[in-house]
Formats: C-alpha cells, structure tokens, sequence
C-alpha cells in the first residue's frame, strides 16, 4: 500500500529535529505544542514505527527517524522548488549584466541559477568582457549594472564586492639580462591593470616597453606562462606556472583594487534590482590554500 504522507507533518517532523523542542518547533511554524505533538504522532502512526525518542529531557532521534529526516528533508526541498518555479512572481523582464573573465569563478553560475529559479519570468542576458568594455557599456545603458575593478580613490562611487591586491607576475622560467628593458603584457588603454602598473613605474628608473597587447584575460596569462613577458594581475589570478615578482627587477609595489558594482543611469526594473541584491549578498570564494613556491610572493 502507497501512503501518500503530508508535507505539513514532513515539516512538522523536521522543524521539531531542527529546533530540538516541539515548544521552538511550534514558534517556527505559527502552530500551538499540542499541534506539533498532534502531527508527530500521526506522522508517526502513518509510518508505524517511531522517529523520535522523547524523554522530559531530551529529544534524539531513532535509527528509522534518521533515515526519515533524510528523505523529508530532500522531499521539502523538492516541494519548495517546485513552488518557486511555478508559483507567480512580479518580477519579470530582461536583466544585462557585465561580468569580467576573473570574477566568474565556481560561485556565478550557481547565483545565475539561482536567479533563474527564483525568478523563471525574468530572464538573463550576460555579457562576460574586459572591464573597460563593461564599463563604457554601462554607461551607454547598454547594460544594466556590471562588474568592474577600480581603485581605492574610485571605490566610494560604487558598491564594493570584494577587494583584491595587484600583483607583477611572470612565469616560473621567466629571465631577463641585467639592465635590460622589461617586456611587458598588458590591456589596451585604459585598463585599470595598465594604469596601475605604468603609474608605479613612472616612479622608476625601470626601462620598460609593451611586448604583447591583449583585452583577453586568457592572452595575458598565454603571454606570461610563455615566458614572454610578465604582466599585473589580481593575486587571486596568479595560475600554476606563474610566480609573484613584487620586489625583484627593482619593480615597485602595486596598489589594491576592487571588484565593484556599477549601475547604468537608466530606470532600475524589478528584476534588475533583485539581481543587483543578490551580486552583493555574494559570499567572499573561499581564501585559497597558500600557493605553490614558484606562485608565492617573493621578497
């Protein structure tokens, strides 16, 4: 025989394992103790063994009670999906977003989902380009809000996601004649990389010159691990292969930068809004396990 088990007594049985007390249990769910106590036992005779050991003291579950949460849990779950998929929501329409190659990362297409999920009449179109792109975008409203990097003087304009620390890097047999010119890769005009590092080496007597020009951030990286030229990037971007050079070749330091949020002029849509909330409600990725050797920061 199929029994067919009420999602109210599923959520009735997890609030309860969840907040340890059916006293918690009923303040979570809008119900009186007596209810909670109601459901568990009719939860309990429907599955004809019991789930919980209750003492006046203590509340664990029995062994068929841990295998039960673990379905009820996957069930809740689907059924809350499910409503979130299909039920009406206001907001609807088109959100443009601008993202740069180096904050996609592992956590982005899960929070594109997640939009898309929450959001199903609302629909996404993203541009993934280098920031300079992005930016003049935003500006000619053809986007509505996009990710860029900007230094620390240009960091009060904007909503500020994360701060990153730039970086010279080279690859790890990258070598060079004493006294010769540095060969550098960089953006084109005006990226921030760019800026950064000629504005640091404008304070030298380093002689320098631009060897390989790319807007791709995969260019860049292509140049370096070739050996050809060492480059600026964020530390978070330095990749095996590559190596800190802060500090040798008598390079000067660099100053942080951060990923920020920029928002076009124009009108914000609902959906727009709520996408812009949940870009800034982004958790910071995980600090990353130290470096290999040949990726940490020289001295």
């Amino acid at each position: 025989m199929i029994i067919d088990f009420d999602p109210a007594l599923l959520r009735a049985f997890v609030a309860v394992v969840d907040t340890g007390s059916f006293t918690r249990a009923a303040q979570r769910l809008n119900l009186t103790q007596s209810a909670i106590s109601h459901q568990i036992r009719r939860l309990e005779e429907q599955v004809g063994r019991p789930l919980l050991h209750r003492t006046t003291r203590s509340l664990t579950l029995t062994e068929d009670g841990e295998d039960f949460l673990r379905s009820s849990e996957q069930i809740i779950e689907m059924l809350d999906s499910l409503t979130r998929r299909f039920k009406p929501s206001p907001v609807s329409g088109i959100v443009r977003f601008g993202v740069p190659e180096n904050f996609m990362g592992d956590r982005l297409p899960t929070l594109l989902c997640q939009f898309a999920r929450s959001f199903p009449a609302a629909r996404l179109d993203v541009h993934v380009g280098p920031y300079i792109d992005l930016r003049v975008m935003v500006e000619n409203d053809d986007l509505d809000l996009a990710v860029v990097l900007a230094g620390e003087e240009d960091s009060d304009k904007a909503t500020i996601l994360r701060w990153t620390q730039l970086v010279w890097v080279a690859s790890d047999t990258f070598t060079i004649a004493s006294g010769a010119s540095l060969p550098l890769a960089l953006s084109p005009i005006p990226c921030f990389h760019r800026q950064a590092g000629v504005a640091a080496l404008d304070h030298t007597s380093i002689q320098w010159h631009v060897v390989f020009t790319s807007p791709s951030q995969h260019g860049l990286h292509a140049a370096v691990l070739s050996g050809l030229a060492i480059t600026v990037l964020p530390e978070s971007d330095v990749r095996p292969g590559m190596k800190v050079i802060d500090g040798q070749y008598g390079l000067p330091s660099l100053p942080q930068a951060a990923f920020t949020l920029i928002w076009s002029g124009g009108s914000k849509t609902a959906a727009a809004r709520e996408f812009g909330k949940l870009i800034s409600d982004m958790p910071e990725p995980p600090k990353a396990a130290p470096a290999p050797k040949s990726a940490r920061r020289l001295a």
